[in-house]
């Protein structure tokens, strides 16, 4: 599998491999965030992701794909403490804002973030087209934001605090897209890179979550549902984070980051299809503003 992803790289079979992942990830990310934003804490169901997928990626890693090279370790350890940062700044988010205006804006901050730092790390170039289509996006899903906040009931009272933190997420999103596709890039093997990268952040972060939200742990009654969460969680990871790192070592990693944050769309439909919500005319307007803004980046280039 991993000569097979080597052989795309740099071509056309390559970048279109890399868009239907990329969109495979805004998928999945959907799916994601709603499981964390359920019906747990948000850190309780995050340690139960995370332990998830690094109990089935440690065994991998150890006996499956072959050991990082030496200058790896660097790379594991700075993607640790940025990914250790935003699980902090997103359960902050989450804890604080209704899921139905802070996820989009954590989502409509990340593209323009990972397309700069690209642009700075990677020397990727957009066209005047391919800004226009981030820039369509970003409107729709800052208008998707606002019309929730508007005609929605959400958490007002912390609102404030909540959208700062859900900008600094969307930053700390960019940042790890960024510095993973890096790591991604520097090793042999890709499944290298993903399976350490989920057995070292999935059996770090959990014993920080029992540490300092003991309490929180205590209240657990129902933990065979909780472990459920967590492996459909761990899952969904291992496709969603999995599927944007190959598209981002295939193609260009400002625009498979980009075409992640349709993701926005994938929610809506979710909750409409899934959980009975009214999209409306107004909802779907936006919706559409953000698929119009993934196309126009994916072919302007």
């Amino acid at each position: 599998m991993a000569e097979l992803i080597l052989s795309l790289e740099g071509t056309a079979q390559g970048r279109t491999l890399a868009l239907i992942l990329a969109l495979t990830a805004a998928v999945l990310h959907a799916i994601f965030g709603a499981l964390q934003k359920g019906r747990h804490d948000p850190w309780i169901s995050r340690m139960a992701i995370d332990s998830a997928y690094g109990i089935i990626a440690l065994p991998i890693a150890l006996f499956v794909v072959p050991w990082p090279e030496p200058h790896m370790w660097p790379i594991f350890a700075g993607a640790f403490a940025i990914h250790l940062s935003y699980k902090l700044a997103q359960g902050s988010t989450y804890v604080k804002g209704a899921y139905t205006v802070v996820y989009p804006v954590v989502r409509g901050t990340a593209p323009l973030f990972a397309v700069i730092g690209a642009t700075i790390v990677f020397g990727e170039t957009f066209s005047a087209g391919q800004w226009l289509g981030v820039a369509v996006l970003m409107s729709g899903i800052f208008g998707l934001a606002v019309y929730n906040f508007v005609y929605l009931d959400v958490q007002r009272d912390t609102l404030p605090a909540a959208l700062a933190l859900a900008v600094l997420t969307g930053g700390l999103v960019a940042l790890y897209t960024t510095w993973d596709a890096y790591g991604i890039r520097s090793t042999a093997n890709p499944f290298t890179f993903l399976m350490w990268f989920f057995a070292i952040d999935g059996l770090t972060f959990p014993p920080l979550v029992l540490l300092f939200h003991r309490r929180a742990v205590a209240r657990i009654h129902d933990w065979g549902a909780l472990a459920r969460r967590g492996l459909i969680g761990g899952l969904v990871a291992f496709g969603s984070f999995g599927s944007i790192m190959m598209a981002t070592r295939l193609d260009k990693v400002g625009e498979a980051a980009v075409l992640r944050e349709t993701s926005t769309v994938f929610a809506a439909l979710i909750g409409w299809l899934m959980l009975g919500e009214n999209v409306g005319p107004r909802r779907l307007a936006l919706m559409a503003l953000i698929a119009l803004g993934a196309v126009i980046v994916e072919f302007s280039g």
